[in-house]
């Protein structure tokens, strides 16, 4: 992947189903970036915006549906848009949303596909896209339980869609395609998610592990493709992010509140992540986000 592609830390956590986010825009504002997230996007109004999806580029039409898979750059750009009101939802959801061995039951054949599909990007037609769309639209009607059931319910009638088109090239997306984790690292990332906030050593996640730290550090990056130590600043980040959005605590309090011990350092780092401050970041959060 090219070194000028974002790597987005989503706000959503290990203790949520999925997130949505709803706003009416002038532009696109966001750039070319990826992240370990499945994001299905619903755009209308954005007639003549150009699409980036992995190797693909492509002038979209007045209203599109496109389900990304983890690791698969992506960005939707003004180009020739003249609407000012471009309406969008953006529904992300965790890999292991959807267990393995669930997926893999014959009822759920379609859906399996469809996700493996989306390594490359997929781009619903436009009949399946207006047929769901009011569905996407009032999905942030619904509550709890009802929610999660809906969203899997459209996943699944859009897996058994016959007009699908992928988008990037086979080759595009290898290296980090959608695949499940090991346990090891299933298990690291839970310690991690639980511990944030406190000081954690290579030297404790590797015991956990049953490894030497070296051993250890080989393995994590090479089913990550991340450090360890990437890996736990990005799930410190992503906490911050949620905190940006959901309290109205300050900048120190969140950083300190997240494991990072020096102000400074987690301003530098959260900018060189997410090229903003923690406050600009806040400040662009007009639209509605709801996490389930």
């Amino acid at each position: 992947m090219s070194s000028n592609v974002m790597r987005e830390i989503t706000p959503l956590t290990q203790n949520d189903c999925f997130t949505l986010f709803y706003r009416t825009k002038e532009y696109f504002d966001f750039p070319l970036h990826s992240h370990e997230e499945f994001e299905l996007n619903f755009i209308q109004n954005a007639k003549g915006a150009k699409r980036i999806i992995g190797d693909h580029i492509e002038e979209i039409d007045d209203i599109e549906l496109v389900l990304v898979g983890p690791n698969l750059q992506h960005g939707w750009f003004n180009h020739n848009c003249k609407s000012k009101e471009i309406f969008e939802v953006t529904i992300q959801f965790h890999k292991d949303l959807f267990d393995e061995k669930f997926l893999r039951r014959n009822q759920l054949s379609f859906l399996r596909t469809m996700m493996e599909k989306s390594n490359r990007g997929i781009l619903f037609s436009k009949e399946t896209t207006k047929r769901l769309a009011n569905r996407i639209k009032e999905l942030n009607k619904k509550n709890g339980f009802d929610s999660v059931l809906e969203l899997m319910s459209i996943l699944h009638d859009l897996s058994a869609s016959s007009k699908i088109r992928v988008l990037s090239d086979s080759t595009f997306n290898n290296n980090e395609s959608y695949t499940y984790s090991s346990k090891r690292v299933e298990k690291t990332h839970e310690y991690m998610n639980k511990n944030f906030d406190k000081a954690i050593s290579l030297n404790e996640v590797a015991k956990l592990a049953n490894m030497s730290e070296a051993s250890f550090s080989r393995f994590f990056k090479s089913h990550t493709g991340i450090t360890f130590i990437d890996s736990l600043t990005e799930i410190r980040l992503g906490h911050a992010s949620r905190m940006l959005i959901d309290t109205s605590l300050s900048v120190a309090e969140i950083a300190y509140n997240c494991g990072f011990n020096n102000i400074s350092n987690f301003n530098r780092i959260f900018k060189k992540k997410k090229k903003c401050t923690p406050k600009e970041f806040r400040e662009s959060y007009s639209g509605v986000r709801i996490f389930v």
